[in-house]
């Protein structure tokens, strides 16, 4: 039965790009509304000090950070977009981490599209936002910013949860060094080692010789009629008055 957990490597690929698609789409379309109807650095009340739109553009990073060197950031974009594509080919098979993954590159996406194609030039470009939440942070974001942060986060859980890219778990104890009553290999010895009087087989048997006098050990064994013999002078012995007296 194939674990639900897991994709085909098609399934999981084309999942993470119809996902990537949707976001780029989203983020370029909500920008392209942004940049027609909204006026330049002025806000825009939505909902009072929660929700304000604030078109600008932005030629750095969060917080206008690196603003003179605005290319390196359209090559860290490029290099994560292709690392996230290089992952989806092969290694992601888990759903939770092709869904993750399909966002988190639709919003690196919609950044680096800006980087690539809006003025003032190619790989140059000012990243266009608009959307303000004072209440939650100074800085001024947009669609995309929005599942790279997100997407990042639930990247970091699915490590912290032990969630492997091939869609298994980890199970959270070594099953291999728990001790069974066969052992931590399932079908070797107790917890306290090997069986006790010395029998370190796989799977330990009673002592065929036990019981019998160091002298007489390595003899062959005795025949029937030896066998019947031996128990006729038993019972003699055992019926004998002075083997009672003994006693």
């Amino acid at each position: 039965m194939t674990d639900r957990s897991q994709l085909r490597p098609a399934t999981a690929g084309t999942l993470i790009a119809i996902l990537a698609v949707v976001v780029l789409a989203v983020d370029q379309f909500t920008k392209h509304l942004a940049l027609q109807n909204l006026p330049y650095q002025k806000a825009v009340a939505v909902w009072g000090d929660f929700l304000q739109l604030y078109l600008t553009r932005n030629p750095g990073a969060a917080f206008s950070l690196g603003e003179g060197v605005t290319w390196v950031f359209t090559i860290v974009l490029a290099l994560a977009a292709l690392f996230i594509v290089f992952l989806a080919v092969t290694r992601a098979r888990g759903r939770w981490w092709a869904v993750v993954l399909g966002l988190l590159l639709g919003g690196i996406l919609g950044n680096l599209t800006d980087r690539l194609v809006r003025e003032p030039g190619f790989g140059v470009g000012h990243v266009v936002d608009f959307i303000y939440t004072p209440w939650m942070m100074p800085a001024i974001y947009n669609v995309a910013d929005m599942f790279i942060v997100t997407m990042m986060i639930a990247v970091a859980l699915l490590v912290l949860l032990g969630v492997h890219m091939n869609g298994h778990r980890e199970s959270g104890r070594d099953d291999s060094q728990e001790d069974t009553l066969l052992g931590a290999e399932g079908d070797e010895f107790p917890p306290a080692g090997g069986v006790a009087g010395g029998f370190d087989s796989e799977f330990p048997v009673a002592d065929a010789d036990a019981g019998i006098p160091v002298d007489e050990l390595g003899l062959p064994p005795l025949m029937a009629e030896q066998q019947e013999q031996v128990a006729r002078e038993a019972d003699r012995f055992a019926e004998s008055p002075d083997a009672r007296r003994d006693l």
